[in-house]
């Protein structure tokens, strides 16, 4: 998934999301583990925007930090 924003937005994103969501990041990483087997960013993305009412801007940053960690842990196999 390609961002259209920097690092350093993203990260900002990420620490505001609590505040915003009134769930950790954490929380939303399971909300995406657990929720529907969708390939693409976009559609997992339209998802979180329309079951959990949030943002197009913080569903991507949740779905993209998502995909980095869980990219990360297969290389760390």
């Amino acid at each position: 998934m390609s961002l259209m924003y920097s690092d350093e937005t993203h990260q900002n994103l990420l620490t505001r999301i609590p505040a915003v969501t009134g769930r950790t990041l954490g929380e939303w990483l399971r909300v995406v583990d657990d929720g529907p087997s969708l390939l693409r960013c976009e559609e997992r993305i339209e998802w979180l925007r329309g079951t959990y009412e949030i943002s197009h801007g913080y569903a991507k940053a949740i779905v993209h930090e998502h995909d980095l960690r869980r990219a990360a842990a297969r290389m760390s196999r």
